[in-house]
């Protein structure tokens, strides 16, 4: 009877610290015009953030790659936290120096809009003030949270990559469109220099014949 107590016990303490730890990848994608910015709170000071962007049409027309965009972290309090330039995409990881909203915005310097992939998670282990006391719970909440993060690790890497690889699609397909759009270009001016060639060749025989007969 009290190992099956025991048993029920570490059961409802598991499942406590299951929902204390999962806390879900937030993806989402932004257009990005001049400035955009995402908001993400954070429950507990010392949580690990992390995430990921990606610039999906990362090109203009007239060029394979377009310069890129900037990306700026801010804590609660109105500091910055992380900031990267001019880039078409990374992975981001600190340490929340405090609780709160923190904000992710993106800055694009060029008129060309950006379509930006956006992954971020935050990250909280509980310590033993959150949890119910128990000699089994030690190893089992250690388990736990290094099963979830690197579960959570590897999700959002494969987000991370399936961004990339949609970009490289994009990329892939404007080039495409840019050699057909060039190559037909090319053609309707090699057509109009024939052209013009043929008129000025036909002026030049009309005045050497009208010269001859005078």
């Amino acid at each position: 009877m009290e190992t099956g107590c025991r048993f029920t016990k570490l059961l409802v303490s598991v499942l406590l610290l299951w929902s204390y730890l999962v806390t879900p990848i937030s993806s989402l994608s932004v257009t990005v015009n001049d400035v955009e910015c995402v908001y993400e709170y954070v429950l507990y000071e010392g949580d690990t953030v992390s995430g990921n962007y990606v610039v999906v049409d990362h090109d203009i027309f007239w060029s394979s790659d377009h310069p890129g965009i900037d990306f700026t972290v801010t804590s609660p309090a109105g500091n910055t936290v992380q900031t990267q330039k001019g880039t078409s995409g990374d992975k981001f990881e600190f340490k929340a120096p405090r609780s709160g909203m923190y904000k992710f915005c993106f800055h694009n310097p060029y008129s060309t809009p950006e379509t930006v992939s956006f992954n971020i998670h935050v990250g909280h282990i509980p310590n033993e003030h959150d949890l119910a006391k128990d000699e089994h719970l030690d190893p089992i909440n250690v388990k736990i949270a290094e099963l979830r993060e690197a579960l959570e690790t590897v999700t959002l890497e494969q987000k991370y990559l399936k961004a990339r690889d949609a970009r490289h699609r994009h990329t892939n397909e404007s080039t495409r469109k840019r050699v057909i759009y060039y190559t037909i270009g090319e053609y309707l001016l090699l057509a109009g220099v024939s052209a013009l060639q043929v008129i000025y060749i036909r002026r030049l025989f009309s005045k050497s014949v009208a010269y001859n007969r005078v």
